[in-house]
């Protein structure tokens, strides 16, 4: 079957993301849970140039995207991923306490982003953040909700040597491909 011209991504089937070293390789990847949105706008700046009383010329060039993200539960390990911090287990089963912590001077680091949405008109529709950093992170507790962890924050283009200028993509496979 050919791929379909017009793309039908239907829901949110997953979110995964991955620590990425200094020189920008990807680590292991982490699911996010019950992945819910996934919204992402491009940044953009634009140059117009004027001459003879008219617009002769426009450029517009992507700065960044930015992308906010919703899943349901918690993870730490995802949590950690997108925002730094730590994670710290003790005691024994049944008295294990698992703790993430965040300090003051922990800042936010880049990570890999990517989600997969399955298509109507076929196989599915991914998401890609190559470069990927969250300016916000939060939760809450509401009575009769579950937790919704949330994040938003910028793309910009990546400086790996075989993505180099890589911000985003978007990616349509015709046979369904899980997120690597």
């Amino acid at each position: 079957m050919a791929l379909s011209i017009t793309r039908l991504p239907y829901g949110l089937r997953d979110i995964k993301v991955a620590t990425l070293d200094n020189a920008g390789v990807k680590g292991t990847l982490v699911d996010l849970p019950n992945a819910q949105t996934l919204e992402f706008t491009e940044e953009t700046a634009s140059q117009v140039l004027r001459g003879d009383d008219a617009v002769a010329a426009q450029r517009v060039t992507i700065d960044s995207v930015n992308w906010t993200l919703d899943s349901g539960g918690i993870s730490f390990e995802a949590y950690t991923v997108i925002a730094g911090g730590a994670i710290t287990s003790t005691g024994t089963t049944p008295s294990v306490v698992k703790k993430w912590t965040r300090m003051g001077t922990d800042s936010y680091p880049d990570f890999f982003l990517e989600g997969q949405a399955l298509s109507e008109s076929a196989g599915d529709h991914h998401l890609v953040f190559y470069r990927a950093k969250a300016t916000q992170i939060s939760g809450t507790h509401q009575d009769q909700e579950f937790w919704i962890s949330h994040a938003e924050g910028n793309a910009i283009p990546t400086l790996t040597v075989a993505d180099v200028g890589k911000v985003w993509a978007m990616v349509a496979n015709e046979t369904a491909a899980v997120i690597v």
